[in-house]
């Protein structure tokens, strides 16, 4: 991944823990992602499915009952669609759904209307629950779809269950209330809370034999059966309703016993089927804290802690094998509810609950997860121990390690069954900058020649050329700021005519301003600003050097990575030098550094007493390096003839560390195998390949044809992925029309999961949340869906052109760019397990019609703040001796794109700014207003052309 991900992830990926305080759950994944909001996860007798409600129906902002297929991830409606629902069991027969519902209310509809119009004001009121007496239970038999009403008489009937062997029902009503009131329609009752008036009642399955089975003052609700049957377990709450604890009585009514004492809201109990603990919610832990406990069936130990979290997690439930735990947690980026499975340890459990003491403490050990060993793993393994060995050198971009590890590609997707993505060639070429040279006939010759590299250096950026320089300019800090602009007025230049000249600066900020002020113009103190300045201002040349307060007696070292060229020759020379340059014109160059480190403004002079001659040759070098790609010949005729998805993951990593490394002085020029980074998500790749390729009704059926691509260049700007996608997507060969790639999947970084796996891009189609769902149903990743959709990996050569994009992301991590990134640290698990994932997303979406694309602006962080302008343009970042900036792309509907920017433009001048590289782009892009057109000149096809552009606001 690039370097570039350090900053803008730390800014936008969202780290939601959902740890337990014990080793009680693992493997914790998030279930259901539609929708507003959904909740009350019920396992069916089979463990294959489960019940549950949701915000998720069209026309309607009531929770709805749907059931969610396990196996498939298929979700079916069970209720209306009208009015609310809530609370539903599965028969243990399977063929029938309890639920409650409001959809018999005449008035149903018109309370939807009322909600949608409440909701859209955009004024949040506080979640409550209405008990709205129009609840009824009712039986909706999946055979044929009918559906039987089992209560009718008027109140709140809600919070049903069926009993293990189905005959059965406990439910919450407050029916007694109205009835005692003489109420039986919507008539208008002084009630202030009707929970108060909350009992439990039990009856058969089909209504008949109603018994109450509590009388409290209080709101008693929230029953189920332990898994004999024999039992139930409810909350019941205080009369003021501010305090809940949790109960068990016999199913009779009988024998009812306190099981909690916590003084705080305790509610949702649900029994593990082994009848020797309960599980439960409560806030112990702060008012809106909710968190998971369990407590011993008798009552009589402290309740264990489960879960560990600010937030809301509760309404948990067993599988009826009591080796799964589903719950509701609102740990996701909206903040909104949704359901959560994991593996529950009941081992653990027995053995926390026998040690915690009686009414005290709770015990908190640490959670630990053991990873299966098995064949899938071995072939990850054999994967990510090739491609960082020692061998391949950390795979640079254009190195023998990254020719190796194509090969290495290639040959697995000839084994797997590809074919050639072009033309019979498993192989893209592409060019990319390479390095920065200085040449050997560079000089710089003074009273005698000086030593290039050890007394003087041309910088990266400069021009080359040659130059007699008789006359400098000095120039002292060589700042331009403005009052309006940088809050105070500081301008070196102040009465100097350097046109054509050479100046010379001192480097840096006077030592006398506040670190404040340093931070502030930082920027400004870059050689490259201070070179870019004395240009716009048509000096010839600029030389840099230290003032006297420096500890350094060099020289600017000579970055071979720069590939941005300034017009105007640019050297730094050492001490020595400047000594002699200010002492041959009768100047006292330490008293004038004295002076200026003051931080006041001092007037620049020319020192004509100067004979220097240079002659500085700077030679930028490009490479060629490889993407590797293949596709699956789903119609058996050797050609891509139809729309294609496209699997991507990229290949290269930063080699020894020459530029881009994090790694610790000790370990500079070692080999940075890559592992995570992204071996992990080529690993992933092939076992995605590996899977799709054993599934011929897939193969046979999908919509569209597969490809898989290995970038190369990630590292350095995208440059292998965007290379592709411009030749690609800007052809028009494929017969399914100029929509070649209906979406493309990237696999970057995912080999360190712990508690989540990211997915980025779910915004960029309508299409992903409903997919991702269902395809992680059986799979049960934790996961952190994320809408943005600039996201700085591959996905952006992609996703600026229509394709909707997603990528996968477990996270940063100490190792990133370093040697320490290596295989052993690699969680194989969770590679299997995101393999699984996204080879059942490609099938879902083999299998999806019309996959639509949505445009987003690029979100703003800390990075661009002061970029107020969005204008939407993709620089490549593989251009060398280009004046300007090249454009790899432009984001859809963004300004460039409706301005009539493309890719393959040159950007030379933006509003009144010249633009020769990055940096200048940057800064003009700094000077514009949101809202007001300006012109933009580009090199179109050879030919100039003048553009209007009107910029957005971030």
């Amino acid at each position: 991944m690039r370097f570039v991900v350090k900053l803008i992830f730390f800014f936008n990926v969202i780290s939601l823990s959902l740890s337990g305080t014990t080793d009680l759950i693992s493997n914790i994944s998030q279930l259901t992602f539609e929708g507003n909001r959904s909740g009350e996860g019920y396992f069916s007798s089979s463990n294959k499915e489960i019940c549950f409600q949701a915000e998720n129906h069209p026309g309607n902002p009531f929770y709805q009952i749907y059931t969610l297929d396990l196996l498939s991830g298929e979700s079916k409606l069970i209720s209306s669609g009208i009015g609310k629902s809530t609370c539903a069991w599965i028969h243990p027969a399977g063929n029938q759904v309890l639920f409650a519902s409001t959809h018999l209310d005449p008035n149903a509809k018109d309370k939807q209307k009322e909600e949608f119009q409440q909701r859209s004001t955009g004024k949040a009121k506080k979640y409550s629950w209405d008990y709205d007496p129009h609840y009824d239970l009712f039986l909706k038999n999946r055979d044929d779809s009918s559906t039987i009403r089992l209560t009718s008489t008027f109140g709140y009937d809600a919070e049903c269950a069926f009993s293990p062997l189905g005959d059965k029902i406990v439910f919450t009503s407050n029916r007694h209330l109205y009835a005692n009131m003489g109420v039986s329609s919507d008539q208008q009752i002084d009630i202030k809370s009707l929970s108060r008036f909350n009992e439990i009642y039990i009856m058969d399955s089909n209504g008949d034999n109603l018994t109450r089975l509590t009388d409290h003052d209080g709101y008693d609700g929230g029953p189920f059966f332990d898994s004999s049957g024999n039992h139930i377990c409810w909350r019941r709450f205080s009369t003021d309703g501010h305090k809940a604890e949790i109960f068990r009585m016999s199913v009779d009514g009988k024998n009812k016993t306190q099981l909690t004492d916590l003084g705080k809201m305790s509610w949702a109990p649900f029994f593990h089927p082994s009848n020797e603990y309960l599980i439960f919610t409560t806030n112990l832990n702060g008012f809106q804290n909710f968190e998971l406990y369990i407590v011993d069936f008798n009552g009589e130990k402290k309740p264990v802690r489960v879960t560990e979290r600010e937030g809301f997690d509760g309404l948990p439930t067993f599988s009826t094998d009591g080796k799964i735990i589903s719950w509701t947690s609102n740990a996701t980026p909206t903040k909104k509810s949704q359901i959560f499975l994991a593996e529950w340890n009941h081992k653990r459990a027995l053995e926390l609950i026998k040690s915690a003491p009686y009414r005290d403490a709770v015990n908190d050990p640490k959670n630990t997860i053991n990873e299966p060993k098995t064949a899938e793993i071995k072939n990850l393994k054999t994967h990510l121990t090739y491609l960082t060995s020692p061998d391949l050198q950390g795979r640079a971009t254009g190195s023998d390690g990254m020719f190796k590890a194509n090969e290495y590609i290639a040959k697995l997707f000839y084994e797997n069954n590809l074919k050639p993505f072009l033309k019979n060639q498993w192989y893209q070429d592409f060019s990319f900058f390479k390095s920065a040279k200085i040449q050997k006939e560079s000089y710089l010759k003074g009273s005698s020649n000086y030593d290039l590299g050890k007394e003087w250096n041309p910088l990266a950026f400069s021009d080359s050329g040659r130059s007699d320089i008789k006359e400098l300019v000095f120039v002292g800090y060589g700042l331009r700021l403005s009052q309006d602009d940088h809050g105070v007025e500081y301008d070196s230049y102040t009465h100097l005519d350097v046109k054509n000249k050479w100046v010379l600066t001192i480097r840096g900020l006077p030592s006398a301003w506040s670190e404040k002020d340093k931070n502030k113009h930082y920027y400004e103190s870059t050689i490259r600003k201070k070179a870019s300045v004395a240009r716009d201002l048509g000096a010839k040349g600029i030389i840099f050097i230290n003032d006297t307060n420096s500890s350094n007696p060099g020289i600017i070292p000579f970055e071979g990575s720069t590939r941005e060229k300034i017009s105007i020759q640019a050297i730094s020379i050492n001490n020595e030098i400047r000594d002699k340059i200010f002492s041959n014109n009768d100047k006292d160059f330490y008293q004038i550094s004295k002076r200026l480190n003051k931080g006041t403004i001092d007037m620049g002079f020319n020192l004509r007493k100067v004979s220097l001659n240079s002659s500085i040759s700077v030679k930028r070098e490009t490479g060629t390096c490889q993407n590797t790609i293949g596709f699956m010949d789903l119609n058996g005729n050797g050609t891509l003839d139809k729309p294609y998805i496209l699997i991507g993951a990229h290949l290269d990593h930063i080699g020894k560390g020459i530029h881009s490394s994090r790694a610790k002085k000790v370990d500079k020029g070692k080999i940075h195998p890559g592992a995570d980074d992204n071996g992990s998500g080529i690993a992933a790749l092939l076992e995605i390949l590996r899977i799709l390729n054993l599934d011929s009704n897939f193969k046979g059926n999908s919509r569209y044809e597969i490809a898989f691509a290995t970038w190369s260049g990630e590292e350095i700007g995208l440059v292998g992925s965007s290379h592709f996608a411009n030749k690609i997507l800007s052809s028009k060969k494929v017969k399914g029309g100029d929509k070649t790639i209906v979406a493309y999947l990237n696999m970057d970084m995912i080999g360190r999961m712990k508690e989540k796996m990211t997915i980025h891009g779910v915004g960029s189609s309508s299409v992903w949340r409903k997919i991702i769902q269902q395809a992680n149903v059986p799979v049960r990743l934790n996961l952190n869906l994320q809408n943005d959709s600039h996201i700085p990996t591959d996905t952006t050569s992609f996703y600026s052109k229509g394709v909707p994009i997603i990528s996968a992301f477990t996270g940063l991590h100490d190792d990133y760019h370093s040697p320490a990134d290596t295989e052993d640290k690699i969680n194989y698990n969770g590679i299997k397990k995101c393999s699984s994932l996204f080879s059942r997303i490609v099938k879902i979406l083999g299998d999806t019609q019309n996959i639509d694309y949505i445009s987003q602006e690029r979100p703003s962080n800390k990075n661009r703040a002061k970029l107020r302008a969005y204008l939407g343009t993709i620089p490549n970042y593989s251009q060398t001796d280009i004046k300007g900036v090249l454009l790899s792309g432009v984001s859809k509907n963004g300004p460039a794109d409706i301005a009539g920017l493309e890719e393959g433009d040159i950007i030379i001048k933006l509003g009144e700014k010249a633009v020769e590289n990055i940096y200048d782009y940057t800064e003009a892009i700094g000077s514009l207003k949101a809202n007001e057109q300006v012109n933009v000149i580009v090199i179109k096809d050879k030919v100039k052309t003048t553009l209007k552009i009107i910029p957005k606001a971030r």
